[in-house]
């Protein structure tokens, strides 16, 4: 019995043989199993590493500090914060304040680098205000836009577009509460971001923290050089 098995399978290793080496060595001989091989390694790499793309940042269309209309297409060919704040928080607005302005320092001396300051209070922020607010916190950057307009727009547009918290509540202090979290830009309009440790996309940066500012200047830098 044992030799009958052997047998058996001695004869579907050759039947195996003679119908599959000769197109694997074909495939060798034209590198067809080389390349593909390279070429599943490559994506597999790029995915990896690269920033994940969370898809198109929102349309929008606001007035800036300058009273010039600035737009989603405005910031194309460029590489983009936007945060959601308003002039009067007297809590975590300062310190976005503080964190956007060291990124936008790291990054002064690049034209293809720019900032979207976007009011949650425009009744109070208009124009001529958000003009005082941007001399008050030295910014001079032409890339930098302090933008304001309809108040449920731009609310609609933080959570309804972007999915970031902001509302009006007369019960806290300021009058608004909205989320800390910076929205990152590439060139082509896409909002983009780095992996957690687990693997997990963590869709905007922390803008209260050093770890956030710092991971953010980091991925800013990937993407100046796209």
């Amino acid at each position: 019995m044992k030799n009958k098995s052997y047998i058996g399978i001695s004869f579907i290793i050759l039947v195996f043989g003679i119908i599959f080496i000769p197109k694997i060595i074909d495939r060798i001989k034209d590198g067809s199993v080389i390349k593909n091989d390279r070429m599943s390694l490559s994506n597999e790499i790029v995915k990896e590493d690269g920033l994940i793309k969370i898809g198109p940042v929102p349309k929008f269309e606001l007035t800036d500090q300058n009273n010039a209309k600035i737009s989603d297409k405005s910031y194309l060919g460029k590489v983009y914060v936007i945060e959601f704040f308003f002039s009067t928080c007297p809590s975590i607005c300062p310190i976005m304040n503080k964190n956007m302005k060291d990124i936008q320092k790291e990054f002064s001396k690049e034209t293809n680098f720019g900032v979207a300051s976007i009011t949650i209070n425009p009744e109070n922020d208009t124009v001529e205000v958000l003009k005082e607010h941007a001399n008050q916190l030295g910014i001079t950057s032409p890339n930098w836009h302090f933008l304001t307009g309809d108040k449920e727009y731009i609310l609609s547009l933080a959570n309804k577009g972007f999915n970031l918290y902001a509302a009006e509540n007369k019960k806290v202090n300021g009058g608004f509460e909205h989320s800390g979290l910076f929205a990152l830009v590439d060139k082509n309009g896409k909002i983009r971001c780095r992996k957690d440790n687990q693997g997990n996309p963590i869709l905007y940066y922390d803008g209260l923290e050093a770890k956030g500012v710092k991971e953010i200047k980091e991925d800013i830098k990937l993407l100046l050089e796209e």
